[in-house]
Protein backbone atom coordinates (compact mmCIF):
# COMPACT_ATOMS: atom_id res chain seq x y z
CA UNK A 1 0.00 0.00 0.00
CA UNK A 2 1.24 3.50 -0.82
CA UNK A 3 0.93 5.87 2.09
CA UNK A 4 -1.02 9.04 1.27
CA UNK A 5 0.39 12.26 2.73
CA UNK A 6 -1.47 15.56 2.92
CA UNK A 7 1.63 17.74 2.43
CA UNK A 8 3.56 16.75 -0.71
CA UNK A 9 7.21 15.72 -0.37
CA UNK A 10 8.48 18.58 -2.55
CA UNK A 11 7.16 21.04 0.03
CA UNK A 12 8.35 19.09 3.07
CA UNK A 13 11.84 18.90 1.60
CA UNK A 14 11.97 22.71 1.68
CA UNK A 15 10.51 23.51 5.08
CA UNK A 16 10.46 20.31 7.15
CA UNK A 17 12.96 17.71 5.94
CA UNK A 18 12.82 16.02 9.36
CA UNK A 19 9.12 15.22 8.76
CA UNK A 20 10.00 13.78 5.36
CA UNK A 21 12.59 11.53 7.03
CA UNK A 22 9.96 10.32 9.49
CA UNK A 23 7.63 9.54 6.59
CA UNK A 24 10.22 7.45 4.79
CA UNK A 25 11.47 5.54 7.85
CA UNK A 26 7.93 4.63 8.89
CA UNK A 27 6.82 3.43 5.45
CA UNK A 28 7.56 -0.20 6.26
CA UNK A 29 5.84 0.04 9.61
CA UNK A 30 2.69 1.40 7.97
CA UNK A 31 2.68 -1.41 5.44
CA UNK A 32 2.88 -3.93 8.28
CA UNK A 33 0.01 -2.22 10.08
CA UNK A 34 -2.03 -2.31 6.90
CA UNK A 35 -1.52 -6.04 6.54
CA UNK A 36 -2.78 -6.68 10.07
CA UNK A 37 -6.30 -5.76 8.98
CA UNK A 38 -8.84 -3.21 10.09
CA UNK A 39 -11.02 -2.78 13.14
CA UNK A 40 -14.62 -3.75 12.51
CA UNK A 41 -17.33 -1.82 14.32
CA UNK A 42 -18.74 -4.12 16.98
CA UNK A 43 -22.50 -3.90 17.58
CA UNK A 44 -23.07 -0.98 19.91
CA UNK A 45 -19.42 0.06 19.75
CA UNK A 46 -18.21 3.59 19.00
CA UNK A 47 -18.09 4.76 15.39
CA UNK A 48 -14.71 6.38 16.01
CA UNK A 49 -11.95 6.52 18.61
CA UNK A 50 -9.34 9.27 18.99
CA UNK A 51 -5.92 8.35 20.38
CA UNK A 52 -2.98 10.55 21.43
CA UNK A 53 0.58 9.59 20.52
CA UNK A 54 1.96 12.20 22.95
CA UNK A 55 4.64 13.24 20.43
CA UNK A 56 5.85 9.69 19.95
CA UNK A 57 5.48 7.71 16.70
CA UNK A 58 4.01 4.55 18.23
CA UNK A 59 0.51 3.93 16.90
CA UNK A 60 -2.26 4.14 17.83
CA UNK A 61 -1.31 5.70 21.22
CA UNK A 62 -3.51 6.04 24.29
CA UNK A 63 -7.26 6.29 23.90
CA UNK A 64 -8.54 9.76 24.83
CA UNK A 65 -12.05 10.11 23.40
CA UNK A 66 -14.66 7.96 21.67
CA UNK A 67 -17.91 8.73 19.86
CA UNK A 68 -20.62 9.82 22.31
CA UNK A 69 -18.19 11.14 24.91
CA UNK A 70 -17.93 14.85 25.84
CA UNK A 71 -15.20 17.19 24.69
CA UNK A 72 -11.82 16.51 26.24
CA UNK A 73 -10.49 20.06 26.36
CA UNK A 74 -7.56 19.07 24.14
CA UNK A 75 -7.96 21.14 20.95
CA UNK A 76 -6.46 18.54 18.61
CA UNK A 77 -8.51 15.71 20.10
CA UNK A 78 -11.76 17.66 19.89
CA UNK A 79 -11.05 18.97 16.38
CA UNK A 80 -10.45 15.39 15.23
CA UNK A 81 -13.67 14.27 16.95
CA UNK A 82 -15.77 17.01 15.37
CA UNK A 83 -14.18 16.45 11.97
CA UNK A 84 -14.69 12.69 11.85
CA UNK A 85 -18.29 13.10 13.02
CA UNK A 86 -18.97 15.47 10.14
CA UNK A 87 -17.08 13.38 7.59
CA UNK A 88 -18.88 10.14 8.47
CA UNK A 89 -22.19 12.01 8.34
CA UNK A 90 -21.37 13.32 4.86
CA UNK A 91 -20.77 9.84 3.46
CA UNK A 92 -23.69 8.28 5.35
CA UNK A 93 -26.36 10.95 4.90
CA UNK A 94 -25.56 12.05 1.35
CA UNK A 95 -24.10 8.94 -0.29
CA UNK A 96 -25.50 6.16 1.88
CA UNK A 97 -22.02 4.89 2.76
CA UNK A 98 -21.37 3.38 6.20
CA UNK A 99 -17.83 4.45 7.13
CA UNK A 100 -14.89 4.31 4.73
CA UNK A 101 -15.31 0.64 3.86
CA UNK A 102 -19.07 0.76 3.32
CA UNK A 103 -19.47 -1.82 6.08
CA UNK A 104 -19.36 0.37 9.18
CA UNK A 105 -15.71 -0.05 10.13
CA UNK A 106 -14.65 1.88 13.22
CA UNK A 107 -12.41 4.84 12.43
CA UNK A 108 -9.29 5.19 14.55
CA UNK A 109 -7.52 8.56 14.65
CA UNK A 110 -4.24 9.55 16.30
CA UNK A 111 -3.29 13.13 17.17
CA UNK A 112 -0.10 14.65 18.62
CA UNK A 113 1.92 12.35 16.37
CA UNK A 114 5.70 12.77 16.41
CA UNK A 115 7.73 15.80 17.37
CA UNK A 116 7.06 18.91 15.26
CA UNK A 117 5.56 16.60 12.65
CA UNK A 118 4.35 18.54 9.61
CA UNK A 119 1.84 16.20 8.01
CA UNK A 120 -1.28 14.05 8.19
CA UNK A 121 -1.81 10.67 6.56
CA UNK A 122 -3.94 7.55 6.15
CA UNK A 123 -1.82 4.43 6.61
CA UNK A 124 -4.34 1.78 5.59
CA UNK A 125 -5.50 1.33 9.17
CA UNK A 126 -6.05 4.75 10.70
CA UNK A 127 -5.84 8.53 10.32
CA UNK A 128 -2.80 10.27 11.82
CA UNK A 129 -2.18 13.98 12.47
CA UNK A 130 0.89 15.96 13.48
CA UNK A 131 0.87 19.19 15.49
CA UNK A 132 3.09 21.09 13.05
CA UNK A 133 6.46 22.67 13.74
CA UNK A 134 5.17 25.91 15.26
CA UNK A 135 7.04 27.94 12.65
CA UNK A 136 5.43 27.21 9.28
CA UNK A 137 2.66 24.74 10.06
CA UNK A 138 0.14 24.61 12.88
CA UNK A 139 -2.08 21.71 13.95
CA UNK A 140 -3.18 19.48 11.09
CA UNK A 141 -6.50 18.85 12.85
CA UNK A 142 -7.46 22.52 12.65
CA UNK A 143 -8.73 22.62 9.02
CA UNK A 144 -11.53 20.05 8.80
CA UNK A 145 -10.78 19.44 5.14
CA UNK A 146 -7.44 17.85 6.07
CA UNK A 147 -9.35 15.13 7.90
CA UNK A 148 -11.88 14.85 5.06
CA UNK A 149 -9.04 14.48 2.58
CA UNK A 150 -7.38 11.64 4.50
CA UNK A 151 -10.62 9.76 5.18
CA UNK A 152 -11.42 9.88 1.47
CA UNK A 153 -8.12 8.13 0.72
CA UNK A 154 -9.57 5.27 2.75
CA UNK A 155 -12.81 5.39 0.74
CA UNK A 156 -10.86 5.31 -2.53
CA UNK A 157 -8.81 2.36 -1.26
CA UNK A 158 -12.06 0.43 -0.74
CA UNK A 159 -13.69 1.41 -4.04
CA UNK A 160 -11.79 2.27 -7.23
CA UNK A 161 -8.35 1.64 -5.65
CA UNK A 162 -6.73 4.26 -7.87
CA UNK A 163 -3.04 3.45 -8.13
CA UNK A 164 -0.90 6.13 -6.45
CA UNK A 165 1.20 6.93 -9.50
CA UNK A 166 0.89 9.26 -12.49
CA UNK A 167 -2.61 10.23 -13.60
CA UNK A 168 -4.40 7.61 -11.45
CA UNK A 169 -2.42 8.92 -8.47
CA UNK A 170 -3.32 12.53 -9.28
CA UNK A 171 -6.96 11.43 -9.45
CA UNK A 172 -6.55 9.70 -6.09
CA UNK A 173 -5.32 13.00 -4.62
CA UNK A 174 -8.01 15.01 -6.38
CA UNK A 175 -10.86 12.77 -5.20
CA UNK A 176 -9.66 13.36 -1.64
CA UNK A 177 -9.69 17.12 -2.21
CA UNK A 178 -13.16 16.85 -3.79
CA UNK A 179 -14.80 15.26 -0.76
CA UNK A 180 -12.73 17.34 1.64
CA UNK A 181 -14.25 20.40 -0.03
CA UNK A 182 -17.74 18.83 0.08
CA UNK A 183 -17.28 18.29 3.82
CA UNK A 184 -16.06 21.82 4.49
CA UNK A 185 -18.84 23.42 2.44
CA UNK A 186 -21.52 21.22 4.05
CA UNK A 187 -20.40 22.14 7.56
CA UNK A 188 -20.32 25.83 6.65
CA UNK A 189 -23.57 25.71 4.69
CA UNK A 190 -21.95 27.21 1.60
CA UNK A 191 -22.96 27.07 -2.05
CA UNK A 192 -20.38 26.47 -4.79
CA UNK A 193 -20.40 30.19 -5.58
CA UNK A 194 -19.82 31.15 -1.92
CA UNK A 195 -17.05 28.65 -1.20
CA UNK A 196 -13.38 29.66 -1.21
CA UNK A 197 -12.34 26.29 -2.74
CA UNK A 198 -9.18 26.27 -0.62
CA UNK A 199 -7.75 23.04 0.77
CA UNK A 200 -5.91 23.39 4.07
CA UNK A 201 -6.81 27.02 4.76
CA UNK A 202 -5.57 27.83 8.26
CA UNK A 203 -2.83 25.23 8.29
CA UNK A 204 -0.08 27.82 7.84
CA UNK A 205 0.91 30.07 10.72
CA UNK A 206 0.75 33.89 10.62
CA UNK A 207 3.60 35.43 8.69
CA UNK A 208 3.67 32.69 6.04
CA UNK A 209 2.54 34.00 2.66
CA UNK A 210 0.02 31.27 2.00
CA UNK A 211 -3.76 31.15 1.81
CA UNK A 212 -3.85 27.34 1.88
CA UNK A 213 -2.03 24.29 0.56
CA UNK A 214 -4.11 24.11 -2.64
CA UNK A 215 -6.68 26.20 -4.47
CA UNK A 216 -9.14 24.07 -6.46
CA UNK A 217 -10.53 27.04 -8.39
CA UNK A 218 -7.13 28.51 -9.27
CA UNK A 219 -4.42 25.83 -9.06
CA UNK A 220 -0.95 27.28 -8.61
CA UNK A 221 -2.01 30.32 -6.55
CA UNK A 222 -2.36 28.96 -2.99
CA UNK A 223 1.02 30.18 -1.76
CA UNK A 224 4.09 32.16 -2.75
CA UNK A 225 6.53 32.41 0.15
CA UNK A 226 10.34 32.62 0.42
CA UNK A 227 10.46 29.45 2.51
CA UNK A 228 7.75 27.51 0.69
CA UNK A 229 8.45 28.66 -2.83
CA UNK A 230 5.56 29.13 -5.25
CA UNK A 231 2.63 26.76 -5.50
CA UNK A 232 3.57 24.48 -8.45
CA UNK A 233 0.12 23.03 -9.15
CA UNK A 234 -1.15 23.13 -12.72
CA UNK A 235 -4.76 23.47 -13.82
CA UNK A 236 -4.77 22.35 -17.46
CA UNK A 237 -3.67 19.18 -19.20
CA UNK A 238 -1.52 21.27 -21.55
CA UNK A 239 0.68 22.05 -18.52
CA UNK A 240 0.84 18.47 -17.19
CA UNK A 241 4.11 17.88 -15.33
CA UNK A 242 5.83 14.66 -16.41
CA UNK A 243 8.18 13.81 -13.54
CA UNK A 244 9.51 10.92 -11.49
CA UNK A 245 9.18 12.93 -8.27
CA UNK A 246 6.21 12.56 -5.91
CA UNK A 247 4.97 9.34 -7.52
CA UNK A 248 4.79 10.98 -10.91
CA UNK A 249 3.63 14.40 -9.73
CA UNK A 250 0.41 13.29 -8.01
CA UNK A 251 0.10 16.48 -5.94
CA UNK A 252 1.10 18.87 -8.74
CA UNK A 253 -1.13 17.39 -11.43
CA UNK A 254 -4.15 16.87 -9.17
CA UNK A 255 -4.90 20.53 -9.83
CA UNK A 256 -6.24 19.54 -13.27
CA UNK A 257 -9.13 17.32 -12.08
CA UNK A 258 -9.58 19.61 -9.05
CA UNK A 259 -10.38 22.55 -11.29
CA UNK A 260 -12.67 20.38 -13.43
CA UNK A 261 -14.67 19.51 -10.31
CA UNK A 262 -14.90 23.12 -9.18
CA UNK A 263 -16.14 24.19 -12.61
CA UNK A 264 -18.68 21.36 -12.66
CA UNK A 265 -19.92 22.20 -9.16
CA UNK A 266 -20.54 25.83 -10.06
CA UNK A 267 -22.23 24.88 -13.34
CA UNK A 268 -24.50 22.24 -11.75
CA UNK A 269 -25.40 24.52 -8.85
CA UNK A 270 -27.33 23.55 -5.75
CA UNK A 271 -24.93 22.28 -3.11
CA UNK A 272 -21.55 20.88 -4.04
CA UNK A 273 -21.96 17.74 -1.94
CA UNK A 274 -25.34 16.83 -3.43
CA UNK A 275 -24.61 18.11 -6.95
CA UNK A 276 -21.18 17.56 -8.46
CA UNK A 277 -20.15 15.58 -5.37
CA UNK A 278 -22.81 12.96 -6.01
CA UNK A 279 -21.70 12.68 -9.65
CA UNK A 280 -18.08 12.15 -8.60
CA UNK A 281 -19.07 9.63 -5.91
CA UNK A 282 -21.19 7.62 -8.36
CA UNK A 283 -18.29 7.60 -10.83
CA UNK A 284 -15.82 6.51 -8.14
CA UNK A 285 -18.00 3.65 -6.93
CA UNK A 286 -19.89 2.66 -10.08
CA UNK A 287 -17.37 0.19 -11.51
CA UNK A 288 -16.19 2.28 -14.47
CA UNK A 289 -13.15 3.59 -12.57
CA UNK A 290 -10.33 1.22 -11.64
CA UNK A 291 -6.72 1.28 -10.45
CA UNK A 292 -5.27 2.50 -13.75
CA UNK A 293 -7.97 4.94 -14.84
CA UNK A 294 -6.51 8.12 -16.32
CA UNK A 295 -7.97 11.62 -16.55
CA UNK A 296 -9.89 10.88 -19.74
CA UNK A 297 -11.33 7.68 -18.31
CA UNK A 298 -12.42 9.38 -15.11
CA UNK A 299 -13.91 12.26 -17.08
CA UNK A 300 -15.93 9.80 -19.17
CA UNK A 301 -17.14 8.07 -15.99
CA UNK A 302 -18.33 11.35 -14.48
CA UNK A 303 -20.11 12.35 -17.68
CA UNK A 304 -21.85 8.96 -17.73
CA UNK A 305 -22.89 9.40 -14.09
CA UNK A 306 -24.08 12.99 -14.48
CA UNK A 307 -27.49 12.37 -16.05
CA UNK A 308 -29.13 15.69 -16.93
CA UNK A 309 -25.90 17.49 -15.99
CA UNK A 310 -23.75 15.57 -18.49
CA UNK A 311 -23.15 18.60 -20.71
CA UNK A 312 -22.05 20.74 -17.75
CA UNK A 313 -19.61 18.06 -16.60
CA UNK A 314 -18.30 17.54 -20.13
CA UNK A 315 -17.69 21.29 -20.50
CA UNK A 316 -15.84 21.39 -17.16
CA UNK A 317 -13.40 18.71 -18.28
CA UNK A 318 -13.00 20.34 -21.68
CA UNK A 319 -12.10 23.62 -19.94
CA UNK A 320 -9.08 21.91 -18.34
CA UNK A 321 -8.06 20.21 -21.59
CA UNK A 322 -9.36 16.71 -20.87
CA UNK A 323 -11.53 14.96 -23.45
CA UNK A 324 -14.41 13.14 -21.76
CA UNK A 325 -15.55 11.06 -24.72
CA UNK A 326 -14.86 7.44 -25.57
CA UNK A 327 -11.12 7.45 -26.21
CA UNK A 328 -9.15 4.81 -28.09
CA UNK A 329 -5.38 4.80 -28.36
CA UNK A 330 -2.60 2.53 -29.54
CA UNK A 331 1.18 2.69 -29.20
CA UNK A 332 3.56 0.52 -31.24
CA UNK A 333 7.13 -0.13 -30.12
CA UNK A 334 9.98 -2.45 -31.05
CA UNK A 335 10.60 -3.79 -34.54
CA UNK A 336 13.94 -4.03 -36.32
CA UNK A 337 14.50 -0.28 -36.13
CA UNK A 338 13.22 0.15 -32.56
CA UNK A 339 10.91 2.94 -33.68
CA UNK A 340 7.82 4.17 -31.84
CA UNK A 341 4.49 5.20 -33.31
CA UNK A 342 0.99 5.71 -32.02
CA UNK A 343 -2.24 7.58 -32.20
CA UNK A 344 -5.52 8.20 -30.40
CA UNK A 345 -9.04 9.30 -31.22
CA UNK A 346 -12.24 10.35 -29.44
CA UNK A 347 -15.03 8.12 -30.70
CA UNK A 348 -17.58 10.84 -29.95
CA UNK A 349 -15.80 13.38 -32.14
CA UNK A 350 -16.35 14.09 -35.82
CA UNK A 351 -13.31 12.21 -37.13
CA UNK A 352 -14.40 10.05 -40.12
CA UNK A 353 -12.58 7.05 -38.62
CA UNK A 354 -14.74 7.12 -35.48
CA UNK A 355 -17.65 5.08 -36.85
CA UNK A 356 -15.52 2.14 -37.97
CA UNK A 357 -13.40 2.25 -34.82
CA UNK A 358 -16.49 2.28 -32.63
CA UNK A 359 -17.72 -0.91 -34.24
CA UNK A 360 -14.32 -2.55 -33.84
CA UNK A 361 -14.05 -1.55 -30.19
CA UNK A 362 -17.50 -2.97 -29.46
CA UNK A 363 -16.40 -6.35 -30.88
CA UNK A 364 -13.01 -6.60 -29.17
CA UNK A 365 -12.59 -8.17 -25.74
CA UNK A 366 -9.00 -7.49 -24.72
CA UNK A 367 -9.22 -9.94 -21.80
CA UNK A 368 -9.37 -12.84 -24.27
CA UNK A 369 -6.35 -11.76 -26.34
CA UNK A 370 -3.11 -13.54 -25.40
CA UNK A 371 -0.26 -11.17 -24.70
CA UNK A 372 2.60 -13.58 -25.30
CA UNK A 373 6.31 -12.86 -25.31
CA UNK A 374 7.54 -10.62 -28.13
CA UNK A 375 9.50 -12.23 -30.92
CA UNK A 376 12.83 -10.77 -32.08
CA UNK A 377 12.47 -7.65 -34.25
CA UNK A 378 8.68 -7.76 -34.18
CA UNK A 379 6.34 -5.09 -32.83
CA UNK A 380 4.54 -4.87 -29.50
CA UNK A 381 1.25 -2.96 -29.31
CA UNK A 382 -0.26 -1.21 -26.28
CA UNK A 383 -4.01 -0.77 -26.70
CA UNK A 384 -6.33 1.46 -24.67
CA UNK A 385 -9.90 0.90 -25.80
CA UNK A 386 -12.11 3.23 -23.76
CA UNK A 387 -10.23 2.34 -20.57
CA UNK A 388 -9.68 -1.35 -21.31
CA UNK A 389 -5.95 -1.88 -21.71
CA UNK A 390 -3.69 -4.67 -22.92
CA UNK A 391 -0.21 -5.23 -24.35
CA UNK A 392 -0.24 -7.55 -27.35
CA UNK A 393 2.70 -9.02 -29.23
CA UNK A 394 2.49 -8.63 -33.01
CA UNK A 395 2.01 -12.34 -33.68
CA UNK A 396 -1.11 -12.36 -31.48
CA UNK A 397 -2.92 -9.47 -33.15
CA UNK A 398 -6.46 -10.37 -34.17
CA UNK A 399 -7.80 -8.94 -37.45
CA UNK A 400 -9.84 -6.40 -35.47
CA UNK A 401 -6.84 -5.26 -33.42
CA UNK A 402 -4.70 -5.07 -36.53
CA UNK A 403 -7.32 -2.85 -38.17
CA UNK A 404 -7.53 -0.59 -35.07
CA UNK A 405 -3.76 -0.18 -35.18
CA UNK A 406 -3.88 0.55 -38.92
CA UNK A 407 -6.52 3.23 -38.47
CA UNK A 408 -4.73 5.00 -35.60
CA UNK A 409 -1.06 4.76 -36.58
Amino acid sequence: MTHCRFVPPYLLSRVAPESLVVDETLRGRRTALHLEGRTALAPGGPAWVVHAADHDTTLPGRTVRSAGEPASGDAAVDEAADGITGALALFADVYGRASYDGGGARVDLTVHYGSDYDNAFWNGTQLVFGDGDGKVFGRFTRPVDVLGHELTHAVTEHTARLRYQGQPGALNESVSDVFASCLKQRLLGQSPAEADWLIGAGIFLPGVRARALRDMANPGTAYDDPALGKDPQVGNLADYVDTDDDNGGVHVNSGIPNRAFQLAAVAIGGTTWDGAGRVWYDALTGGAVGPDTDFAGFAAATVAAAGEHADAVRRAWSEVGVASGRRVAVRRTGGFGGLRAGGELDLEGDDPRARELSGLVDRVDLTTVPGGDPQPDRYVYDFDLCGSRARVAEQHLTPDLARIAELLI
